[in-house]
């Protein structure tokens, strides 16, 4: 058996394994389900066993489950209940990140790196963070909903960052491409709101239940065309796939409450039961560990910026704490706000490729991701509480769509 071969009946076998050992170890401590495939994916890799490793097949599904991440974490935002105080306290929070990211940046990579990694440094995993508050229950309460305007703006944010950042280095078509995508996807996300839906609600009610699954194929071509658009335009796939989330809450907000919640479902089991976890373990097969262990300077560099990403994002996000909040949530706010990893990929691959930063560095950037994304969620929701609503992950019915 080939290698890619093996790697398709190892990465099921993964993305089973992953769920059994969490619920494994729940009566001691609970992990978040994202742990284990990080861990598995590092296990099966080229760094340990070399089992499984990069293939162009499992690439392109490892970037669709990414997409797809972004998707649910649009579709999942009420920018009508964040806006205002909420969003213009996590903007704030965002920028004195930034700042602080690219200061701390200035000591290891004067020049054009330091913005690389005062970008990547001032991100915030939303979509990493999103399964996790799901399974507590605490989509609905006054600390998810502090959590999900921060990650909103944690994650995207830097893409626009990096975008602007990168068009002043070339020339000023660059610019109007990144304003051109604006414009496109405001126009998009207007055109969506004052549309009719009847008739495609009556079709995604129609086919609910039969081969059609027109709810489920119109979703995968929203995504695939707002994604196209930006690669097209030569921007990050992940700013199409987020403006599809929100593009597809905006179609569904008048549809039956039922409806929306089976199509929901539809989706999440698609995104949660199988391309998310792809990406995830796929981080896992393809992180440079060896680029680490070879390098004390880039080794001596993780957790430093580990400690940086819970001080620069943990810190900002006290201004987005809810009223009343506890020290043990204050510091659990932090912690979630300082989980960061699809991010810090993207934009650390973007510095690498631009040559703005080296290799180690990038390296030990995503590192203290990947230990950001082992560690805080673990810490923040075990200083939350095992809570009664805190029980396992929600019923479907838990989570109406809202008008955007």
């Amino acid at each position: 058996m080939e290698a890619s071969d093996l790697a398709l009946v190892l990465i099921p076998l993964l993305a089973v394994a992953a769920p059994l050992l969490a619920r494994g170890i729940r009566p001691v401590v609970r992990v978040p389900i994202i742990v284990f495939e990080l861990v598995l994916g590092i296990l099966v890799g080229p760094a340990v066993l070399g089992w499984v490793g990069p293939g162009p097949l499992l690439e392109k599904l490892s970037d669709f489950g990414l997409a797809v991440l972004f998707f649910v974490a649009g579709s999942e935002i009420d920018f009508r209940a964040v806006s205002g105080k909420p969003l213009a306290r996590a903007s704030l929070g965002w920028l004195l990140s930034v700042m602080l990211g690219i200061g701390l940046g200035f000591f290891f990579s004067p020049g054009e790196g330091m913005v690389v990694i005062g970008i990547a440094l001032s991100s915030t995993a939303l979509g990493t963070l999103m399964p996790i508050l799901r399974d507590a229950r605490e989509m609905d309460t006054p600390f998810g909903k502090a959590i999900t305007v921060v990650g909103a703006v944690g994650e995207f944010l830097p893409l626009i960052a990096i975008s602007i950042f990168l068009s002043t280095q070339t020339t000023g078509i660059a610019t109007a491409v990144l304003l051109t995508f604006v414009v496109l996807a405001g126009v998009t996300v207007l055109l969506a709101h004052r549309m009719p839906h009847g008739r495609l609600h009556g079709l995604v009610r129609a086919t609910l239940h039969t081969s059609d699954q027109f709810g489920v194929r119109f979703v995968i071509l929203l995504i695939a065309a707002l994604v196209g658009l930006s690669v097209m335009l030569d921007l990050d796939m992940l700013l199409g796939a987020f403006v599809a989330g929100a593009v597809w809450r905006i179609i569904m907000a008048r549809a039956p409450k039922k409806d929306a919640e089976e199509i929901e479902s539809k989706i999440e089991a698609i995104a949660f039961g199988f391309l998310v976890p792809i990406f995830f373990l796929y981080t896992g097969v393809t992180f440079d560990l060896q680029a680490l262990l070879t390098s004390p300077s880039a080794m001596a560099l993780v957790p430093v910026f580990l400690i940086a990403l819970l001080v620069i994002r943990g810190s900002a996000a006290q201004l987005s704490a809810p009223a009343g909040a506890s020290g043990r949530d204050r510091i659990a706010l932090g912690l979630l706000a300082a989980t960061g990893l699809p991010i810090i990929v993207a934009v650390t691959a973007i510095g690498v490729d631009q040559k703005m930063i080296d290799t180690g560095t990038a390296a030990a950037l995503v590192g203290a991701g990947m230990l950001s994304v082992l560690l805080y969620p673990l810490i923040g929701m075990i200083l939350r509480g095992d809570r009664p609503q805190v029980v396992g992950p929600a019923a479907v019915h838990e989570h109406p769509q809202g008008e955007l």
